[in-house]
C-alpha cells in the first residue's frame, strides 16, 4: 500500500510539473529589439512602425514586448539595417533595399521612372509581386513586409522647371536606379542614405534631393530649400522599395500562438499599413512646405512626357542588366505595372 500511495503521489508531482512547464510555455515572453535608420518622429517609425509594434504586443496578450531603435542607436550603417536581421544582431530591422546595390534585382522594378504613384497602392502591389516572384530574394530573412513610399519629386535650392534646369544639378539619388535615372536627365547623382540628407543640403555637398514628401519633415528639407518640383499625372518621377524583416531564428523559436501574431501582422495589409502611413506623411509634408510659401512648381503633361521620354532608357538599362542574371525583366516590368494597376482605386 505505501508503495502504490508513493507511486500515485509521484505520478501527481509529475503531473504538477509537466502542467507548470506547459503552463511557463504558454506563458513564455519575448522582447524583440527593432532598428532603423530615421528620428523617431518621421512617417515611418511614428506612422508605422510605433503601431505595429503596439498591435502586436496587444494581440500577444503582452507576451511580445518590442523595443524600437531609432536613428541607428545599435550601431552600424543604413545598408547594413538588412544584414543585422538577418544575422541576428537584431530581431527586426526596417530598410531601403536600393542601399544594397544589385542585391534585390527583381524587387528593383518597382524603382523604374514614372512606375507608381499611391504608396497604399504601391505597397500592395510590391507585396504581392515580391510573393509570386522574387521571393528568393528575402530567404534569409522572416518578411514581414515590402512597401514602397508615394510619388517621387525633387527638392532643390534653385527651381527645376523643365529637363535643362535640372542639368549639372548635384542632387541626392538613394539607389542606383535612381541615380541612373538623375544621369539620363542631366544631373550629377550623389548616392547617399537619406539621414544624410540634412547636412548635405547645409554643406552644400548637395544642390538638391529626391525624397518623398512624408520624410522632409523630419530632415527639414522645406526649410533648407525652397523649391519643390512635381510631375504632371498620377505617377511619381521615380519610388524606393522599403522591406521590414525578422530574423529567421527569432521568429522560429517562437510558441506557435506567438508566431501566429507575427504571422497575422506581416504580409500585404502590413505593406498597405506602411503604404497609407506614407500616403498620408506626403500629404503633411507638402502642408509644411506650402505653409512656409515655399515654391511649389507643377510641370504640366507636355513638359512631364519630356521626363518620360528621357527617363524612359533607365528601364532598358534595367532590363538589360538583369538578363545576364537570368532575369525577364520585360515580364516583371509589366506584371509591376499590371499589380499596380489592379490595386489602385
Amino acid at each position: 500500500m505505501n508503495l502504490l500511495k508513493r507511486r500515485t503521489a509521484l505520478a501527481v508531482l509529475g503531473a504538477v510539473a509537466a502542467a507548470t512547464m506547459a503552463g511557463t510555455a504558454m506563458a513564455q515572453t519575448v522582447t524583440l529589439r527593432l532598428h532603423q535608420m530615421l528620428p523617431p518622429q518621421a512617417t515611418i517609425p511614428a506612422r508605422a512602425l510605433t503601431p505595429w509594434a503596439q498591435k502586436v504586443e496587444a494581440e500577444s496578450g503582452g507576451r511580445i514586448k518590442v523595443q524600437l531603435f531609432h536613428a541607428m542607436q545599435l550601431g552600424g550603417a543604413p545598408p547594413q539595417l538588412f544584414d543585422q536581421a538577418r544575422d541576428g544582431v537584431v530581431d527586426l530591422t526596417w530598410t531601403v533595399l536600393g542601399y544594397t546595390p544589385g542585391r534585390f534585382p527583381k524587387t528593383e522594378v518597382f524603382e523604374l521612372p514614372f512606375m507608381s504613384g499611391s504608396a497604399e497602392a504601391s505597397s500592395r502591389a510590391i507585396q504581392e509581386y515580391v510573393e509570386k516572384y522574387a521571393a528568393d530574394e528575402f530567404k534569409d530573412v522572416k518578411l514581414i513586409a515590402v512597401h514602397t513610399h508615394g510619388p517621387g519629386l525633387f527638392h532643390t535650392k534653385t527651381p527645376v522647371t523643365g529637363l535643362e534646369s535640372l542639368r549639372g544639378m548635384k542632387v541626392r539619388g538613394g539607389s542606383r536606379i535612381i541615380n541612373n535615372m538623375l544621369t539620363k536627365l542631366g544631373a550629377t547623382p550623389v548616392g547617399m542614405p537619406v539621414p544624410a540628407v540634412t547636412e548635405a543640403l547645409s554643406k552644400g555637398v548637395i544642390d538638391g534631393t529626391t525624397i518623398p514628401w512624408e520624410v522632409t519633415p523630419a530632415l527639414k528639407v522645406s526649410e533648407l530649400v525652397k523649391n519643390h518640383t512635381t510631375f504632371a499625372g498620377r505617377e511619381g518621377l521615380y519610388t524606393q522599395t522599403f522591406a521590414f524583416s525578422m530574423n529567421k531564428a527569432a521568429y522560429d523559436k517562437l510558441p506557435a500562438d506567438l508566431k501566429a501574431v507575427i504571422d497575422k501582422n506581416s504580409g500585404i495589409e502590413t505593406a498597405a499599413m506602411f503604404g497609407r502611413a506614407m500616403d498620408d506623411g506626403d500629404k503633411a509634408g507638402r502642408e509644411i512646405a506650402e505653409r512656409a510659401k515655399n515654391n511649389i512648381v507643377a510641370l504640366d503633361a507636355l513638359e512631364t512626357q519630356r521626363w518620360r521620354r528621357t527617363a524612359s532608357t533607365v528601364e532598358t538599362d534595367w532590363i538589360n542588366e538583369v538578363k545576364a542574371k537570368g532575369i525577364d525583366g520585360a515580364k516583371l516590368a509589366a506584371e509591376a505595372r499590371a499589380l499596380i494597376a489592379k490595386h489602385t482605386k
